[in-house]
């Protein structure tokens, strides 16, 4: 019963950690400002690539950084579109979700099926051997506390550091920023970096830990859930943090009711339970009481034209 719990609690871990990676950098992109929709197709580019630098250099170390350039790289792209080219956010982030599905299919076309060694887990001689506690706190890999200390490292950023205070001015109010001498366009473009490094790294993970091999779309929405867990959390990283891990028991939920179905319904059912409960979420949340508490930044989405 004991194993069969800690069993559980890891593999939820293990299914929240990518939303984590990739809603704490869609987090700091917003608290700019900015809306990029293309956290999906920025996902399945870095997990592609991390992958395939993994394979040909034999050396995960080399993937996983890779995989945070390939995200940031497919950033900048979105960035100069909307921020210098002023092209419409929603519209660019949706183009870089398709440009994203496509392109990575087209760069694992040759890797499909082929398996890689999972990243190694964390073994502290005497911790990860004790009972339950050992495996639930010490027997993950390095991505998994890595999505954790960037979350707590975001959250100190946003709320006591200048230039966290900055990031926040530039998506309350760009305008005002600008006033007083900061550079919100540079802002801006330095959030949407760090944002597609994050959804880079949630792709790695995806395809160098959870699913040690490349599949063509296996993101399977968690980009958009990603996005969902920014509005859930209210663009607050703590919040965010419990929302990935809360969705990630549904993802895993949802796969023990599917093996245990008893009632003839067809898999594709369960399959929906995540982005069921995605949605019943937002739709509580965004109505009534808790609307108020959303606290949207005031220039989320809004284009900024710095004047001459």
């Amino acid at each position: 019963m004991i194993d069969t719990f800690v069993l559980v609690i890891a593999t939820v871990v293990a299914a929240a950690t990518p939303l984590l990676l990739a809603a704490t950098g869609e987090l700091v992109v917003e608290r700019a400002g900015v809306l990029n929709l293309g956290v999906e197709g920025m996902m399945l580019i870095g997990a592609v690539t991390g992958f395939a630098v993994t394979i040909a250099s034999g050396h995960a170390s080399l993937g996983i950084p890779a995989a945070a350039l390939a995200g940031a790289a497919t950033a900048l792209v979105f960035a100069v579109l909307t921020l210098t080219l002023m092209a419409n956010q929603v519209a660019t982030g949706l183009a870089l979700t398709i440009f994203g599905i496509g392109l990575s299919a087209l760069m694992g076309a040759s890797y499909v099926g082929t398996p890689v060694a999972p990243l190694p887990k964390l073994h502290l001689p005497g911790l990860s051997d004790l009972a339950v506690v050992g495996p639930l706190l010490f027997g993950h890999d390095a991505l998994v506390y890595l999505s954790v200390a960037l979350t707590i490292a975001v959250a100190w950023f946003l709320k006591h550091s200048h230039a966290g205070l900055v990031l926040r001015a530039v998506g309350e109010s760009a305008e005002s920023a600008h006033s007083i001498g900061h550079p919100v366009i540079a802002v801006r473009y330095l959030a949407c970096l760090f944002g597609g490094a994050m959804a880079g790294l949630g792709g790695a993970f995806l395809s160098l830990s959870y699913t040690p091999m490349w599949m063509e779309g296996m993101t399977a929405g968690r980009g958009w859930i990603a996005l969902a867990l920014v509005v859930f959390g209210a663009w607050r990283p703590w919040r965010v943090l419990a929302g990935a891990y809360l969705f990630g028991g549904v993802t895993i939920l949802e796969l023990h009711v599917q093996g245990a179905n008893g009632i003839g319904l067809p898999p594709q059912v369960f399959s929906m339970a995540p982005y069921l409960a995605t949605v019943a979420v937002l739709t509580v949340i965004s109505a009534g009481k808790w609307r108020g508490r959303l606290n949207a930044p005031a220039s989320l989405g809004k284009p900024f034209r710095p004047s001459v």
